[in-house]
């Protein structure tokens, strides 16, 4: 981040949303700080699941471009401030879970695990594959994985007759 200063950075309109308005830019954890801020994004997503999809598909095309554009603008691929990555990793995460705020820290608990311990193929994307949708693939892949894992806690939930409404 040397070459630009963080007012440079965030005064452009692919820099600051890649930097998650700002929020990548939090001296330690950015990517957990990242996370945080895309809470309020999952909160104003629609219910209705194919609109959701879409949304998110629309997002994750939008980041490759923007991440891409960023990693160049620093002159560092991948660099830990970039966290629009995140934003659409955490979307994925919370695709068709109540939005109460259990599920929601459940969550991002998940998806950090997911992106921080990088099990396979993870780590192999986030390794391998470079560019706009390196810096993307990782995430979305961590997202999968916690959608998943969010998933069947659900259906657990609601095996063992506990109620949805009670979180």
């Amino acid at each position: 981040m040397d070459r630009v200063t963080r007012a440079q950075l965030l005064a452009n309109p692919a820099n600051f949303l890649a930097l998650g308005a700002g929020s990548g830019l939090a001296p330690k954890a950015p990517g957990t700080f990242g996370t945080l801020a895309a809470i309020p994004l999952v909160l104003l997503m629609p219910n209705y699941l194919p609109v959701y999809c879409a949304i998110v598909l629309v997002l994750f095309a939008l980041g490759v471009w923007l991440c891409d554009t960023c990693a160049n603008n620093l002159g560092v691929h991948d660099h830990p401030a970039i966290v629009f990555d995140e934003w659409v990793g955490y979307l994925i995460t919370m695709v068709a879970v109540p939005r109460s705020l259990w599920f929601v820290a459940l969550g991002f608990v998940l998806f950090r695990l997911f992106d921080v311990l990088k099990p396979w193929p993870i780590g192999m994307a986030d390794k391998r594959v470079s560019g706009g949708f390196g810096i993307m693939v990782d995430d979305v892949i961590a997202g999968l994985f916690a959608a998943i894992a969010m998933q069947v806690i659900i259906v657990l939930l609601n095996m063992y007759g506990v109620s949805l409404d009670s979180f």
